[in-house]
């Protein structure tokens, strides 16, 4: 059966009208348009108020996913008919292709209510040092810790956005490991630069106002310290023109399209000559202990994204929340065992 929706005019169209053989057709207009996503609840009370039932969520989900109204992901037609069999869902008036609000989206095929996708992703994105799959289990009454394990990884999932723009201007670069002891590294680990035992991390941060402060950062995981791993990263997250700052590490000169300003250590402490980076580094250690007790190798790089998504919006932790959900509703399905192989999703 389909749903009527009105008209540019104001006058109600029939579902007569609306019909395949009829003549006329509807266009992006009708409830859905109204929902915005400019603003975004600023308090738990007017989250609560605003997204508290089915239809609110997925109003705000098709204004994040069609921002100029309905288009088919199948053939780019702008005119489509609503289902009252199927909720949330449009049929194509071109090829006749159904798509829901979240078909194709990060939360494809959940059997979760859009209101518990939406109360994890405002815990998430607002809770100021994170929130665990356990806590983010009890917060919400799931019924399992696979479920809220799932919920958070495709969330976390959804935190990097496609086409997000370099760092620029002056960027300190630096490495740096976290321990993690498997049954096959030594009790105490490698020295100095040796792996064993340890995740390896190269980290970016912009230098703001003359060293006044840090702006936006960058972490990735990296399986040595060699040009062939630190240059694609640098391609990857540095604008061109910006100028790298590093400690002098022979693996930095030579990376394509930035200036190189190498700063020997030497017998002086790294974080004298690179302060921000080393102080991202220092939080990032105590957020992962703090919040996750340690972080696994498997995993690594979803924590590092999502440390990266805090910090470069903990002024606007609420426009985090918009962020979040605006990405995820671009981001493609993703399955458990996508998740908990990570090398699956090539």
């Amino acid at each position: 059966m389909m749903k009527p929706y009105a008209s540019a005019s104001g006058g109600a169209i029939s579902c007569g009208a609306v019909s395949r053989c009829g003549v006329e057709q509807i266009t992006n207009i009708g409830p859905f348009r109204e929902a915005t996503v400019s603003d975004f609840p600023r308090s738990l009370i007017e989250f609560q108020q605003r997204f508290s039932e089915e239809e609110a969520c997925a109003k705000y989900l098709f204004a994040a996913r069609w921002p100029q109204g309905f288009v088919c992901p199948g053939c780019g037609t702008s005119k489509a008919w609503e289902l009252q069999t199927k909720p949330w869902t449009w049929e194509c008036a071109g090829c006749g292709r159904q798509t829901s609000v979240t078909a194709g989206t990060i939360m494809h095929h959940s059997k979760l209510p859009l209101t518990t996708w939406f109360w994890a992703a405002y815990l998430m994105a607002t809770h100021s040092n994170g929130i665990s799959a356990l806590q983010l289990q009890h917060q919400l009454g799931l019924g399992s810790y696979r479920s809220a394990w799932l919920l958070c990884g495709k969330l976390r999932a959804s935190m990097v956005a496609p086409g997000r723009t370099a760092l620029a201007g002056l960027v300190e670069v630096d490495e740096t490991e976290i321990p993690c002891r498997s049954k096959n590294d030594p009790v105490t680990g490698g020295g100095g630069r040796s792996h064993q035992g340890k995740m390896l991390i190269v980290g970016a941060v912009e230098v703001q106002d003359g060293g006044a402060g840090p702006g936006r950062i960058r972490l990735n995981q990296v399986s040595d310290y060699s040009a062939d791993s630190l240059h694609p990263f640098i391609a990857g997250n540095l604008a061109s023109g910006a100028t790298a700052k590093t400690d002098g590490w022979s693996a930095y000169p030579g990376a394509p399209s930035v200036k190189h300003d190498p700063h020997v250590v030497g017998k002086m402490a790294a974080h004298i000559v690179l302060p921000w980076v080393h102080r991202i580094f220092s939080n990032l250690k105590v957020w992962a202990l703090g919040v996750y007790h340690g972080l696994r190798r498997k995993h690594l790089q979803s924590y590092l994204d999502e440390f990266v998504f805090r910090f470069n919006r903990r002024r606007t932790r609420h426009a985090a929340f918009r962020s979040l959900l605006g990405i995820a509703a671009g981001h493609p399905p993703l399955s458990y065992n996508m998740l908990i192989s990570p090398e699956a999703k090539s």
